[in-house]
Parts: C-alpha cells; structure tokens; sequence
C-alpha cells in the first residue's frame, strides 16, 4: 500500500510540473531561496574542484618521488651499476625522499587538508535531498492549490469538497514553508562557514608545501658536495667532442 502511494504521488507530482510547464498550474517561486540555493551551488562546485585538485596534487607528489627513484635506477643501469659515490648518494636520498619524507607528508596532509575537505563534501548530499524534498513539497503545494480553485470555479454539488480541499492545500502549504524556511535560514550559514573551515585547511596546505620543499632542499644540500659541476660539465663536453669524432655519429 505504500508503495502504491509513494507512486501515486510521483505521478501527480509529474503531471502537476507538465501543466506548470504548459501554465495551467501556478507555479510557487520564492526569489530569495533561489538565491540562496544559487550561492550554495556555486560553493559546492567550487569547494568539489577544489578536493579534486588537492587529490591532483597529493597524487603529482607521490609520482614525482616514484620517478625520481625509476631515474636513479635507470642510471644505475645505464652504467652497469658502476655508480660513483654520488650516485650512490643520490639513490639512498631518493629512496628516503620517496619512503619516510613522503609517507610522513602523505599523512600530515590527508589529516590537515583532504580530510576537512573531504568531509565537508560528505554534507552536500543530504543538503541537495532537502532541496529535492522541498521541490516535491511545492509541487504538491501546486497541485492542491489548483484544486481548490477549480473547485472554486467550478463548485462541487457536495458543500464539503471545498473545506476539505482547502484543509488538505493549508496543509500542504505548512509542510512546504516549514521546509523551505529551514533551508533559506540554513543555506546562507553554510555558505558563510566555507571560508573559516577552509581557512585552516588552506594555511595547512601552505605549510606542508612550504616544509616538502625545505626537506627536499637540505637533503639535496647535504650530497652536493658530492658532485662539482665545472669540472662535470668539462668532462661531458670532452666526450661529446669525442663522440663527434667517431664515424656513426656522421663522420664518413
């Protein structure tokens, strides 16, 4: 029996927006929930781009030190794992970077970053079921409104179809402003908390950033002495000289 009704009320629900469409039916408008609902769309979209770049950015991170290892083993290869001392020095850097530095930053940024964000998306979908509940409301708002006035255009032989029709359209009305005045209190505030919970979420991102590059920069310092660049880019130019002297590289 239920399911019965919750189809029955879907059916007039869609024939009650067809002859809105068709203006046979008014149609309740409220301007200044429209204009809520638009400001909380436009946060919602914003605040899903924004988790799906930091998502973006957490994973370029994690690939950054994924490759940086395959290069350092790469060039273990290239040179028939006849490493240098700073070659060896690079690698177990890398492998630091990648394990330890990483995994630490990788936590300290789901706790302080994605998860706030993440959690303030979880809310969105029961804001936009109450949205959903609320269309429903004013459609069978709608719908016994128009009853009653075709009742009063065209009056019933039974003199008790109007106050009953009117109690059921008094009835629908509660139920649709209860809902609707809910949320054109509730929107705004919601809106207006995007920017202190995301405040710390941002400044957190800043730091994490700001202490990724300033690991990166030391451990990168500490095996510089390791290599002298002059003399290294002295070295390759005389063997590219050398290269250029064979006859593969086109001298025939």
């Amino acid at each position: 029996m239920s399911l019965m009704h919750g189809l029955k009320k879907n059916l007039n629900r869609a024939g009650t927006s067809l002859r809105q469409r068709a203006g046979w039916v008014d149609n309740t408008l409220d301007q200044e929930f429209e204009d809520e609902y638009e400001r909380f769309k436009a946060m919602q979209k914003n605040v899903e781009k924004l988790s799906k770049e930091i998502k973006h950015f957490l994973e370029a991170i994690r690939a950054m030190c994924i490759a940086q290892r395959s290069m350092s083993q790469i060039i273990g290869q290239f040179v028939n794992h006849e490493l240098t001392a700073g070659m060896v020095q690079y690698q177990k850097l890398l492998e630091r970077l990648d394990g330890e530095i990483r995994i630490e930053f990788d936590k300290e940024f789901r706790d302080t970053v994605l998860e706030p964000l993440t959690r303030l998306c979880s809310y969105f979908p029961a804001v936009e079921d109450a949205i959903k509940r609320r269309h429903k409301k004013a459609l069978d708002y709608d719908n016994e409104r128009a009853k009653v006035r075709k009742l009063i255009d065209k009056p019933s032989e039974d003199p008790n179809r109007l106050p009953m029709a009117e109690e059921i359209a008094n009835q629908a009305r509660e139920h649709y402003e209860g809902l609707n005045t809910i949320l054109v209190e509730d929107l705004p505030k919601m809106v207006e908390m995007r920017v202190p919970y995301i405040d710390p979420s941002f400044e957190a991102l800043v730091k994490l950033q700001l202490k990724l590059s300033e690991v990166f920069y030391a451990e990168f310092q500490n095996i510089q002495d390791s290599f002298q660049p002059e003399q290294q880019k002295a070295e390759a130019d005389d063997l590219l000289q050398d290269m250029r002297q064979l006859t593969i590289c086109g001298n025939y």
